[in-house]
């Protein structure tokens, strides 16, 4: 049963989280608005752990609460990854840049002789490992408050 809820919460967090990773894409986000971005997207991973603990079946235990919020976690976030991963490199390959670094930023690391599309792919691997975790907790904090 656990795989059933944190499929249907995967999916239903797969659709807020492309709303947040497009806006973020797309509007001109930078300083401590990314921080900010960051900690509302984690707070959207442990709610997404939260709705798949509402998924389950009663009764629920901490631990099935905890699997079905990591299999959500870990849909909504590679979904979601991979479309951000997408985003950003046609941005890339457009000469616009990584959301968060501004144009001396860029062109420091061009300078330097890195490509920064380096940092794209562990970013995205380290977002879904954390999105997991973060509905993980969420699930299991649901399961174990709400029981029946």
């Amino acid at each position: 049963m656990a795989g059933k809820a944190g499929l249907k919460a995967g999916l239903i967090g797969t659709a807020v989280l492309l709303a947040t990773t497009l806006l973020n894409q797309v509007l001109p986000i930078s300083g401590a608005l990314v921080y900010v971005l960051c900690g509302v997207n984690m707070l959207i991973y442990a709610g997404i752990g939260v709705l798949a603990g509402l998924f389950l079946a009663p009764p629920r235990t901490t631990g099935a609460g905890a699997g079905a919020g990591a299999i959500a976690g870990l849909i909504s976030g590679t979904i979601s990854g991979v479309v951000g991963l997408v985003i950003a490199t046609v941005q890339l390959s457009r000469g616009m840049g990584i959301p968060g670094l501004d144009p001396q930023q860029m062109q420091q690391l061009t300078a330097g002789g890195m490509d920064p599309r380096v940092f794209l792919i562990p970013g995205t691997i380290c977002g879904m490992a954390i999105g997991s975790g973060m509905a993980a907790i969420g699930g299991a904090i649901l399961a174990a408050v709400k029981q029946d």
